[in-house]
């Protein structure tokens, strides 16, 4: 299998398990891992299936961007039913990439080809909107306040979309050819991008219109997954050193821990309390990075 992705929530309301969600692009399915046990378990989602990314919605539902079927797909956490939204028949072959919801409960996704859309899960009402500059739409992201950006790859943005109109209000990188891969947003909700061209780690105050970037550390960087975990630590992974970084805003100091396997390719990070997760689609592993008083393990 491809992991292309882990999320890290509870399987289902009020009983929290601890599972972690996953995607397995390769084979089009949807993957459970028990950490406590290491059991797994997996979900087929369909007739050629190719399951980017999933979150865990409100409804503790898993929400999985399926650029093979060209659709959002449920996967319910205590039957594993599985259902199906697909995009309009003007939109084929989106590329799917990333999704998150916003403070009304509407899920609101990626498709690299050019577009971005909202789906209402009540009544699967479906709208599409086509980017600013065409393709390139990757990463999205929901602040506390329920606000969404998301990240153009190669429209070199990030974007704030008015989620009453759709409309998205571009923000431009001070970096030229910075390359936005993936966004986040911390507590105070200022919006940490992974510049993957650039090689840098940025970050982007909405209250102050101010920018700020960090060069990540050797020769040849390449940032790509990126979580922002419940100390506003930024972990983001680093292609060139084979990596996963952690950086403190307080000392603008980066942490490396390199992966013992070649190759690891970690192309989304997320997590829980204590916790940050990574997906090596590279090795099909999934690693955990355990932190609290003590350094992360």
């Amino acid at each position: 299998m491809r992991c292309r992705l882990a999320r890290i929530r509870t399987t289902s309301r009020p009983r929290a398990d601890g599972a972690v969600w996953y995607t397995a692009q390769t084979t089009g399915e949807l993957g459970r891992l028990d950490p406590a046990t290491g059991k797994t378990i997996h979900i087929p989602l369909g007739e050629a299936s190719a399951p980017h990314g999933v979150i865990i919605g409100p409804d503790g539902a898993a929400w999985v961007t399926d650029g093979g079927q060209n659709a959002i797909v449920r996967v319910d956490a205590g039957t594993h039913a599985v259902k199906r939204f697909p995009l309009p028949s003007g939109q084929p072959n989106a590329n799917l990439n990333t999704a998150v919801f916003d403070a009304r409960g509407r899920l609101w996704f990626t498709g690299q080809s050019g577009v971005y859309g909202e789906l209402d899960p009540a009544s699967g009402r479906m709208r599409m909107f086509d980017a600013p500059r065409g393709g390139g739409p990757y990463g999205i992201a929901a602040t506390p306040r329920g606000e969404v950006y998301f990240a153009s790859l190669a429209g070199d943005y990030i974007a704030r979309i008015d989620t009453a109109t759709g409309a998205a209000h571009v923000i431009t990188p001070p970096a030229s050819r910075s390359g936005p891969r993936r966004i986040w947003s911390d507590s105070k909700g200022v919006l940490w991008v992974s510049e993957w061209t650039a090689g840098k780690l940025g970050a982007y105050d909405p209250g102050t219109g101010r920018w700020r970037e960090w060069a990540l550390p050797g020769d040849s960087p390449h940032a790509y997954a990126l979580y922002v975990d419940e100390q506003d630590k930024v972990w983001l992974s680093d292609w060139g050193k084979n990596a996963v970084l952690r950086f403190d805003p307080q000392t603008g100091r980066f942490e490396t821990f390199a992966s013992p396997r070649p190759n690891a390719n970690v192309r989304q990070m997320l997590g829980r309390p204590g916790e940050a997760w990574a997906a090596e689609s590279g090795t099909d592993h999934l690693v955990v990075y355990r932190f609290g008083a003590s350094a992360p393990r």
